[in-house]
């Protein structure tokens, strides 16, 4: 198990991981604000550009993306948000990652975190925040697994679920 930076190798893998993510009703990692892009190939270059803060949609910062690979098979994504602004601060954090459904309950959401944070580290981070909803005690744990320390709630307006914020020092 590896965590990779986004790789036309993977193609297969990853559309069909993407036919399992639009079967559920989450929102897709792999859409964007302004414009999803139509090939995979298109959208790796995107991502891989996101990471020096080229073609990012209004509002986003820097965020590097990598994709976790078991037995050549794709796992799962994680994005690692290189500074916080707003929105992050309150809603999603430094880190958000996805494991594809057929795949959960397995380890995958707290191997990816635990990949992904020395990651971050290199990043120039010494902690980082994540959030998960309130409704969700399975992303909760994968925090909790990786030395999240509860630091408070965040109330969402609408019918938007509240956010809780964990800290992992680095």
């Amino acid at each position: 198990m590896k965590l990779i930076v986004p790789s036309l190798k993977y193609k297969d893998s990853f559309l069909n991981a993407l036919v399992e993510f639009e079967k559920t009703s989450e929102a897709g990692f792999w859409k964007f604000p302004d414009e999803t892009p139509r090939t995979i190939e298109a959208y790796v270059e995107r991502i891989i550009n996101h990471a020096t803060g080229i073609d990012l949609p209004a509002n986003w910062v820097p965020c590097t993306s990598y994709w976790l690979i078991d037995n050549g098979r794709f796992v799962g994504h994680i994005n690692i948000r290189h500074r916080l602004n707003d929105f992050l601060t309150n809603v999603a954090g430094h880190i958000g990652y996805a494991i594809r459904p057929s795949m959960r309950r397995q380890g995958y959401g707290t191997a990816i975190l635990k990949l992904a944070l020395p990651k971050a580290a290199g990043l120039g981070l010494d902690r980082v925040l994540l959030t998960c909803d309130e409704s969700n005690p399975a992303s909760r744990k994968i925090i909790e697994r990786n030395n999240g320390i509860y630091k408070n709630s965040f109330e969402q307006k609408g019918d938007l679920p509240t956010k809780l914020r964990f800290w992992i020092e680095l």
